[in-house]
């Protein structure tokens, strides 16, 4: 199946990721959607919903190539913990994940050229230590933060708040990179791709 891939997605980290695992994008565009919960919808179906918003959105602006599409959110029991944009956000973010284990959910969509969407679902799960006063000080000084879902980023100084980790630990920073690879593999992207040196 030919085509080129598009990254329906306005997050560096998860360029970032792909990168890592050989694949390049051919063109990146932040789809500008609303991430609003809808009334009664639970983490799990958000995550979904928005990563097939986001790629759909896109998509119809580029038929006939790949359009990928992928958000995280994290949950704590069944209450999002959402994304910290300041510094009193992230406070509270990090008190409820204090001492907990909390899950972390990634929405990930393909729109493969002949417009079929494929989604899967990746849920980690992260068990916070018992975090004190100076310790959450300390961490919002860092900035890491910003931006993130939960209020942490696990590629960076968090790590020394995670006891346990359960599940794909790129699903945590952004995306899924073995069901990514298996989504673009099984779909016909990447054919002959690493053969030939691409």
């Amino acid at each position: 199946m030919k085509g080129r891939l598009i990254l329906a997605s306005a997050s560096a980290c998860r360029r970032q990721l792909l990168s890592q695992i050989g694949v390049f994008p051919d063109d990146v565009i932040p789809s500008k959607i609303d991430e609003s919960p809808e009334v009664k919808e639970i983490p799990s179906k958000q995550a979904i919903r928005l990563a097939q918003q986001k790629a759909s959105k896109v998509a119809h602006n580029f038929i006939g190539n790949f359009v990928l599409g992928a958000d995280t959110l994290v949950a704590c029991g069944r209450k999002e913990v959402p994304k910290a944009m300041n510094e009193n956000q992230a406070i509270r973010n990090l008190e409820l994940l204090s001492g907990k284990r909390h899950k972390v959910f990634g929405g990930i969509a393909l729109v493969l050229p002949n417009r079929k969407m494929i989604s899967r679902l990746v849920i980690t799960i992260v068990e916070f230590k018992r975090l004190s006063k100076d310790e959450i000080k300390n961490y919002i000084k860092s900035e890491e933060w910003y931006g993130k879902a939960g209020a942490y980023a696990i590629q960076g100084s968090a790590q020394m708040f995670i006891k346990r980790i359960n599940g794909s630990f790129s699903n945590v920073m952004g995306l899924s990179l073995y069901e990514t690879m298996s989504l673009l593999k099984g779909n016909g992207y990447l054919e002959g791709k690493f053969e030939n040196g691409g």
